[in-house]
């Protein structure tokens, strides 16, 4: 029992030394010779790993960035003023998954608990982007001065088209695509905020709000007991498997992941909700929903992938198995830079602390069985033809109407993939916004974590090409609706959604 105390005591103290080292060094500038270094191993890095680097950009204009960056660099920087500086290189890439991270702040356990028992601050809220304005979309929690449609004119009396145009750079997507923006922006400005000014408990907000201009301050409030109780209950309840929607419930937004509904009295019409790919409970549901559709008088199905970020390859695959009355191959090989390229993949990413013994002991077991997963054709390497990349079968209960798909710029990666395929196979007929992602695949798949020498950045690589197997757009851009359909700013803080609507339309004419 000593021993176990002792332990405890000790591991306490060099956690609490080991984050205040940390955090120290986001204070301490880099000399101008290592953040050259750090440039000069971030080039090498994507040269080596990414199976596409020069996809979106030519070789030449990127030796020309990344060789002018290092002209700028004049002086020593601290960390992040650094990631101010190379972030924007990154982004000209036009990789929407290829992103460089900050330098981020540790937390000591003290805070960590402080901050489990508080409420968020900016995160409790969904936001718009429209032309370096920001509106409040979502305010679940109703909270004052926050209605929907309210406008945000200054935070930390910071006009709020300075922090835009500021963070605008370090935002990219696939290739050419310009939707996709305008979404990664409503989500991640808040995380560009904090990494800037830090963890507020409050904040100055001047907003206006049918024409009227308020200055306040909002602040994290603490979660009392009884707030906890109710939601852990409401959530217990919430969670177990609905008709239609099978787990995979999500806390936050208070909402299932995938829905199926029959809007219409007559159920000749249904509509499939999929918020994210995550793979969880997914073959269980769809191996129910398209049961149940097998029983209905369903004639045309709506698949909703709008807003879906992607998510599992495994996923979209089985999927499509319900979209198709024959055979088919998915997504072409998967393209990688070298036969040891899948050696970099960061093995022990999302592996928990107590299984981690258990991952080191079948490490080599994994190293045998990447080393013969890789194939040489034409003078380039794939992943060999097997599982995700095999001939499938389609299922017995696969749908057999009309297939509508709505799509928007903020359905990326997987959500790209699968529409992607559905149009190029026409399969589908798509309505909305030319999706995020771009029509002819995207690299992701596996990833690599790089952490640059001296200033300890972090940028994840891409390691696999991954395309859908159809014929080519060339385009460079995302997937292109055959009915494009953009709502305004009114119609979305209405929740009027008029592609949905113009497909109930369209299908009640024919």
């Amino acid at each position: 029992m000593k021993n176990i105390i002792l332990f405890s005591f000790l591991f306490l103290i060099f956690s609490c030394v080991s984050v205040k080292k940390h955090n120290e060094k986001l204070e301490v500038p880099i000399s101008v010779k290592d953040l050259k270094n750090d440039v000069d191993f971030t080039q090498r890095k994507l040269e080596q790993l990414h199976p596409n680097l020069y996809w979106f950009i030519t070789k030449e204009e990127l030796d020309y960035q990344f060789d002018s960056l290092k002209v700028t660099i004049q002086k020593p920087l601290k960390p992040n003023e650094f990631y101010q500086k190379l972030a924007p290189v990154i982004a000209k890439i036009k990789e929407g998954h290829l992103r460089l991270y900050p330098y981020d702040k540790r937390l000591t356990k003290k805070e960590i608990k402080h901050l489990k028992n508080q409420k968020g601050l900016l995160n409790r809220y969904n936001f718009i982007v429209e032309d370096n304005r920001i509106f409040v979309k979502n305010n679940v929690d109703k909270i004052p001065n926050m209605n929907v449609g309210t406008e945000i004119l200054k935070i930390k009396d910071i006009p709020i088209h300075v922090l835009l145009v500021k963070y605008k750079p370090l935002i990219n997507s696939d290739g050419d695509n310009t939707t996709f923006q305008r979404y990664s922006m409503a989500r991640r400005w808040p995380s560009f905020f904090t990494a800037e000014y830090g963890i507020l408990d409050s904040v100055k907000i001047e907003a206006q709000y049918k024409d009227v201009v308020k200055t306040f301050y909002i602040q994290r409030e603490k979660i009392t007991k009884e707030e906890k109780e109710k939601t852990k209950k409401e959530n217990k309840k919430l969670t177990k498997s609905e008709n239609g929607k099978t787990k995979d419930y999500n806390i936050i937004s208070k909402s299932f992941n995938r829905d199926l509904q029959f809007p219409t009295k007559d159920s000749t019409i249904a509509y499939m909700k999929i918020k994210t790919f995550s793979g969880t409970y997914s073959r269980k549901f769809y191996k129910q929903s398209f049961a149940l559709l097998k029983k209905s008088p369903a004639k045309y199905l709506i698949l909703d992938v709008r807003d879906n970020l992607g998510g599992s390859l495994s996923e979209i695959n089985n999927l499509y198995s319900y979209f198709v009355t024959e055979d088919f191959k998915f997504i072409k090989d998967m393209e990688v830079t070298s036969r040891a390229s899948m050696f970099h993949a960061t093995y022990f990413n999302g592996v928990p602390v107590l299984a981690k013994p258990i991952a080191a002991l079948t490490y080599p077991l994994y190293l045998v069985a990447t080393a013969l997963s890789v194939k040489k054709k034409d003078d380039k390497f794939y992943l060999r033809n097997n599982g995700l990349f095999s001939l499938k079968k389609a299922k017995p209960n696969h749908f057999q109407g009309k297939i509508y798909v709505l799509i928007n710029g903020s359905s990326f990666s997987a959500s790209s993939i699968i529409s992607s395929k559905l149009k190029g196979d026409n399969r589908a007929f798509l309505v909305g916004e030319e999706t995020g992602g771009t029509n002819d695949g995207t690299v992701a798949g596996r990833y690599s974590t790089e952490k640059l020498p001296s200033s300890k950045l972090r940028l994840p690589i891409g390691l696999m090409l991954v395309q859908p197997n159809i014929a080519f757009t060339e385009t460079k851009k995302g997937v292109v609706p055959d009915k494009e359909i953009i709502p305004t700013l009114q119609e979305v803080l209405t929740k009027k959604d008029i592609q949905l609507e113009w497909i109930m339309e369209e299908i009640k004419n024919e």
